[in-house]
């Protein structure tokens, strides 16, 4: 029976370098998604909507509204 040995090596995490712009872009992304989000599940309520009077976006989060204890009636 030949032992084999395995060589241990030490891995280091693969973190992008991102530059300072990169960053900031990702940053201004990330929170203009979680606004849009707070904002549909949030306060979207129908008839108040920016987008008009129409309750599709309402009527698809509703059960997610209640869940997360946005009150909406």
């Amino acid at each position: 029976m030949v032992a084999t040995t395995h060589q241990n090596k030490a891995r280091a995490l693969a973190v992008p370098d991102l530059s300072v712009a990169s960053a900031a872009l990702w940053l201004t992304a990330t929170f203009i998604l979680a606004a849009m989000a707070y904002y549909f599940i949030g306060y979207d309520q129908g008839a108040w909507s920016v987008f008009g009077n129409d309750t599709h976006i309402h009527e698809f989060v509703h059960d997610s509204r209640h869940f997360l204890g946005f009150p909406c009636h």
